[in-house]
Parts: structure tokens; C-alpha cells; sequence
């Protein structure tokens, strides 16, 4: 599939892109996260999207899955509802501001910037840190 985004064009494997989702949807139900620090490497070495596109599409597409997630989580009584009045217009202007940086910072900073992150999200998880 052709992907047109702010004047230029790529080309996108939605059958990787599907799969991952729907795959990356059950493990953040299962696990209570958004999906975005899977959702990232998908778009990127799945797909083959630039990263400026990846920084703001990465929200959008993990947001249905974190609204699913976050309605059940409040169902079974595991909801922040201070924690999410703060995140969530964080993540709208985080959503914003990130692909208009991205696209003006070289793409080899940014992946490195977002695997730094993601190395640093998986040492916290494993509790290295």
C-alpha cells in the first residue's frame, strides 16, 4: 500500500503491519500497556516507515488498544484516574510536537534516540534499574 504524508510517498506492508497489531493488541491487553514500544520497531523495520512518520502514528495506532485496555483495567479496579487526566493531554501534545521534531532531526539520530529509550524501558521492566 501507498502512504502519502506531508508531500512525500512510501510504500507500506499492510499484511506485517495487521499481524503485528493485532499480535502487539493482545500482549498490551494481556500485560496493561499501550503497545507503542513494540508498535515503533513494527512501523520502522516491519513496515519500512521513516521515523518522523512512526513518532506520531505510533499513538494513533496504539490508542484503541490502550482505550480497550484501560476500559477493562477499570472494570477489575486497577484505574489511576489522577494518573490519567495527566497522561492523556501529555500524550495528544507528545502526539503533536514528536513528528514535527522527528522530521527535522536526521533519521539516524532519531532511531538512536528511540532505541535508547526502548533499552532503557526494557532495563526498568527487568528491573535493572
Amino acid at each position: 500500500m501507498k502512504v502519502e504524508f506531508w508531500g512525500h510517498e512510501f510504500q507500506a506492508n499492510m499484511i506485517v503491519g495487521c499481524t503485528g497489531g493485532f499480535l502487539i493488541a493482545i500482549m498490551s491487553s494481556m500485560f496493561g500497556f499501550g503497545g507503542g514500544p513494540f508498535m515503533v520497531p513494527l512501523m520502522t523495520v516491519g513496515m519500512r516507515l521513516p521515523m518522523y512518520i512512526v513518532v506520531g502514528s505510533s499513538l494513533l495506532a496504539i490508542f484503541f488498544n490502550t482505550l480497550m485496555g484501560t476500559i477493562r483495567h477499570y472494570q477489575f479496579g486497577n484505574f489511576d484516574l489522577l494518573f490519567f487526566l495527566i497522561m492523556f493531554p501529555a500524550a495528544l501534545i507528545g502526539g503533536y510536537v514528536g513528528p514535527q521534531i522527528a522530521k527535522r532531526l536526521s533519521p539516524t539520530i532519531v532511531k538512536r534516540v528511540a532505541c535508547a529509550g526502548l533499552i532503557l524501558l526494557a532495563l526498568k521492566l527487568l528491573g535493572l534499574y
